[in-house]
């Protein structure tokens, strides 16, 4: 089930839980100037203009590798596509990149896709590389949820977001803290602090990042309301002070939130928790 919080929040997590995973340096991950996105209508290069129709069953669905054959994806990355409204945006385990595309027949027309920059490994790097290219002129097929992009002897097999990696669900999942929200500036949870939630019937508890302890929580459709939370009294170093105050300051009365398979985003309005499902 998806819970609705406010946009920008949402496109943060996406953007750090996204384009920054897998990266082995470090990057602006802001877009760079490597491409910029496609004209709609541009020949492709059998020289016919791609049809100017959104394909039946792709718009607002996003779709995760499940299998590949003709190519060895690289060892803990999986492809990610989303199709929105004529746009695709793709992630292959480093940058992620975006832009118009169309069909030209059974045929995938998105080229000269923005891209952002981070720094990865060399393997990573051709990872992306290769998917752009394969974005650009593989055949593609849809049958009911399962997507295929063929091209140049490779064909990448996806499924639709929600049947390869469900929503977790927000009762008795231990969700830990990855990134802090605050205004527009997303940052990590420094090493060796830990933060983390854990949702019961009624009551949420909770590893500040210093202290531990819980309270209670009134959960909605796309809100949660936190009634006072209670925690221990220790002194910490200041890394894992600021962590905490963040913590408590988002868990305050009532606040948005939204689960995408096994991401959970709480949005205090200028202030948010970005957390993971852990096993």
């Amino acid at each position: 089930m998806k819970h609705r919080a406010s946009l920008s929040i949402l496109l943060t997590a996406a953007f750090l839980l996204g384009a920054c995973s897998g990266s082995a340096g470090p990057g602006s991950g802001t877009p760079g100037t490597s491409g910029t996105p496609g004209t709609p209508g541009t020949p492709g290069p059998s020289g016919s203009p791609p049809t100017a129709t959104e394909p039946q069953g792709l718009n607002g669905r996003t779709f995760l590798s499940t299998g590949i054959e003709g190519r060895v994806l690289v060892a803990g990355t999986r492809v990610r596509l989303t199709f929105s409204a004529g746009q695709i945006g793709a992630q292959a385990g480093c940058n992620s990149m975006g832009g118009p595309y169309q069909l030209d027949g059974d045929r995938l027309v998105a080229r000269s896709l923005a891209t952002t920059e981070m720094g990865c490994s060399e393997p990573l790097m051709a990872q992306d590389r290769w998917l752009a290219d394969l974005l650009d002129g593989a055949t593609i097929a849809l049958e009911g949820d399962t997507l295929t992009l063929s091209k140049g002897g490779t064909r990448l097999t996806l499924d639709d977001r929600e049947i390869a990696d469900p929503d977790r669900d927000l009762l008795g999942t231990h969700w830990v803290v990855d990134g802090l929200v605050s205004g527009d500036v997303v940052s990590s949870v420094p090493a060796g602090v830990v933060a983390a939630l854990t949702f019961s019937d009624g009551r949420v508890d909770v590893e500040a990042g210093c202290n531990q302890g819980g309270g209670g929580v009134e959960v909605a459709d796309a809100t949660l309301d936190f009634g006072p939370i209670a925690l221990t009294k220790m002194a910490c170093g200041a890394s894992a002070m600021a962590v905490e105050q963040l913590v408590t300051q988002v868990l305050t009365g009532e606040v948005g939130y939204v689960i995408e398979a096994g991401v959970l985003t709480i949005d205090a309005g200028g202030a948010g928790l970005i957390l993971r499902a852990e096993p």
